[in-house]
């Protein structure tokens, strides 16, 4: 019985684990340029004298799917859709490098280009311009500003657009980060696409559907639990002489 409410304990965290997962990619379906988390179990045999017939499932470290989003048109200036591998660099909290795909950019009271609040990098550093009365994107990264009040078109800054053959992690806060934690290199074969977004690469009839799947195996776990209880107290019963 030890056995079996063993197995079923692990496998009931496991689901808890990969519902947090799945509720979380729910909640941001309509994120741009959100990236969905992948969870993943396996099957690990417990060590140690007299363990060798027990296993329990156990989590491996979340991952996320990188792919690309639907792209939506939006004719706003300041949005930038990017090529495939491509990834905007913007300071964190900390004032470390990390990555978006989010391409809804913004210029704060300041001046500086930023997205979600957090200022995006030129090839340069911070990117902060002057007032102006219009702004266009090149697909290179370009940015081009009309001064206000009208005059020649003047080039501010180019964007980072940066890639890596490396792997991406992404934190809490949503950005990705090299492994290494050391910025990517800008490459200048990258593109974007203004005057659009990249939406959330999350599937929501998929996710939905996982999350019921889980949801039931966690019930299935739950009984196992209950049945394993009351086999065991069945069995203490009939040994003690009281059954």
């Amino acid at each position: 019985m030890e056995k079996l409410i063993y197995t079923a304990v692990s496998g009931a965290e496991l689901n808890n684990t990969a519902l947090r997962v799945s509720a979380n990619n729910l909640a941001n379906v309509s994120t741009v340029g959100f990236k969905a988390d992948l969870e993943q179990a396996q099957s690990m045999m417990v060590t140690g004298s007299g363990f060798r017939t027990r296993y329990h499932a156990q989590m491996k470290p979340v991952t996320t799917d990188l792919s690309a989003g639907p792209i939506m048109d939006t004719g706003r200036n300041l949005d930038v859709a990017l090529s495939d591998g491509a990834y905007l660099e913007v300071i964190d909290d900390n004032g470390n490098p990390a990555y978006t795909r989010s391409g809804n950019l913004e210029v704060d009271a300041d001046g500086f280009i930023t997205v979600n609040n957090k200022r995006v990098q030129g090839v340069g550093g911070d990117i902060q311009l002057p007032e102006f009365g219009e702004i266009e994107i090149s697909p290179s990264g370009l940015i081009n500003i009309v001064p206000l009040g009208g005059g020649v078109i003047a080039e501010e800054a180019q964007l980072k657009l940066a890639s890596t053959d490396g792997i991406l992690i992404k934190g809490k806060d949503g950005l990705l980060r090299a492994d290494n934690l050391q910025p990517l290199d800008q490459d200048d074969q990258l593109r974007l696409r203004t005057g659009a977004l990249e939406g959330s690469n999350v599937n929501a009839v998929q996710e939905m559907i996982k999350t019921m799947n889980i949801s039931r195996q966690f019930e299935m776990n739950v009984k196992m639990m209950k049945a394993a209880d009351e086999l065991a107290s069945s069995g203490n019963k009939l040994i003690s002489g009281n059954g």
